[in-house]
């Protein structure tokens, strides 16, 4: 009964760390493409998604997940880091021939 008890404390641990290697991935493949892929696929510049990924992927580090204090910062890391993903990073992959790559 104690782990049922504990339960959401568990999911939420989980959910944390399995946000934070989706940060690095996000901010390692924005640090890898090209400058020039990024203004001609109509996104921001790789600076700004430099910034964007990297302060995200320290959010995510440093707040205690999806349920405390820091939630909201947390969660903003977290879509930030996720549209970079599914958004940011194919548009650049077919700027530079590459296609989508899953």
């Amino acid at each position: 009964m104690e782990l049922l008890a504990n339960l959401d404390g568990y999911i939420v641990f989980v959910i944390k760390w399995i946000a934070v290697p989706v940060g690095i991935y996000a901010f390692v493949h924005a640090v890898r493409q090209r400058a020039d892929a990024f203004t001609a696929a109509g996104k921001l510049t790789k600076n700004a998604w430099l910034g964007i990924t990297g302060v995200g992927l320290l959010l995510l580090l440093i707040t205690n997940g999806p349920i405390s204090g820091g939630a909201m910062f947390w969660l903003a890391a977290m879509v930030a880091v996720l549209v970079y993903i599914v958004d940011v990073k194919p548009a650049v992959m077919e700027v530079q021939g590459g296609g989508p790559r899953w």
